[in-house]
């Protein structure tokens, strides 16, 4: 602990040193971002505005898209700042609050996408109980139950890797605060805290993964039971949207978080950050949206009823 208060900030190294690209970087981010912010904050609004979309998946889809606009948040403005300014150094309690809050909404995330899983399970193999089964109460209930986890997640790995002792640098050679990132820089007890990590993290994808996986089982023999060609399309482009968030999303945690830091690269694990932290977020409104007859109805009525409200006033 007396090493541990030697270190102050820390330096983020970003994506890259090269002048040239600052800017362009800079452009290209602020573009995502900006549509991260719009796709998602549209999609909740849109979710609020048509009471079509008050229903439990729509629920999931509002939450989903309120994660990835506060995570997103959590990691790409501190970034975009950096390479305007070039100062990419960020104080010791800021980086341990940018690493809690990102653990908490990709927890979050991981068991939202469950939770819609068995919310279309219930909607394909049990559709005469969806109403009783998928109540309000039990809705809400799991969405918390969600964010509990993500809060509990992310105080267990944050706690362990801050009470590390900091003594080798300072410089994280990435461009937020990561925990592989982050306990690189310790210089004793890592390898236990390297276990407690993958431990959690495989804890939580896969008991995430598992339920999706159950969840689609039943999904894919009840469909494959299906006689009418409408009911089997309808019930495929209901899960399809799901599926490749799911696809996309695991993909890259699992390629980032369960495996010993020896493999990591750290210029590969910061493409992949860049990945999952600002792309996916940005593509998950456009994933469900394009994908869903229900979210474009929604979309043209609030612009007809936008395009009526102006021309009243201007009649």
């Amino acid at each position: 602990m007396e090493n541990n208060t030697k270190v102050r900030e820390f330096i983020l190294l970003g994506l890259t040193n090269a002048p040239e690209l600052q800017v362009p970087l800079f452009i290209i981010f602020t573009l995502i971002y900006l549509n991260t912010a719009i796709g998602n904050l549209g999609m909740i609004m849109l979710i609020l505005l048509d009471s079509r979309l008050h229903t439990p998946m729509y629920f999931f889809l509002s939450n989903l898209s309120l994660v990835d606009f506060c995570y997103s948040s959590t990691i790409t403005p501190k970034m975009m700042a950096g390479f305007i300014t070039g100062d990419m150094v960020i104080s010791y309690n800021a980086c341990a609050a940018q690493m809690f809050f990102f653990i908490v909404f990709a927890t979050v995330e991981s068991y939202l996408l469950a939770s819609m899983a068995y919310d279309r399970y219930t909607a394909v193999c049990k559709p005469l109980h969806y109403t009783t089964t998928m109540t309000t109460g039990v809705c809400a209930c799991m969405a918390i139950g969600c964010y509990i986890l993500g809060f509990l997640n992310a105080s267990i790995n944050v706690g362990d890797t801050f009470n590390l002792p900091f003594c080798m640098s300072n410089v994280i050679h990435h461009f937020f605060c990561d925990v592989p990132a982050v306990m690189t820089l310790t210089c004793s007890g890592k390898r236990i805290s390297e276990l407690i990590l993958v431990f959690i993290s495989s804890f939580n994808v896969f008991l995430a993964l598992f339920v999706i996986f159950i969840s689609y089982l039943f999904i894919f023999l009840t469909i494959s039971k299906m006689h009418s060609r409408k009911r089997y399309k309808k019930a495929l482009s209901t899960c399809a949207s799901h599926f490749v968030t799911v696809f996309i999303f695991y993909g890259t945690v699992i390629t980032m978080y369960l495996k010993p830091s020896s493999s990591h690269s750290m210029d590969t694990d910061r493409i992949a950050s860049v990945f999952y932290t600002m792309v996916i977020p940005m593509l998950n409104p456009a994933v469900y949206s394009l994908r869903n007859k229900e979210v474009k109805s929604a979309f043209k009525k609030v612009v007809e009823k936008a395009k009526l409200s102006l021309f009243c006033r201007n009649v």
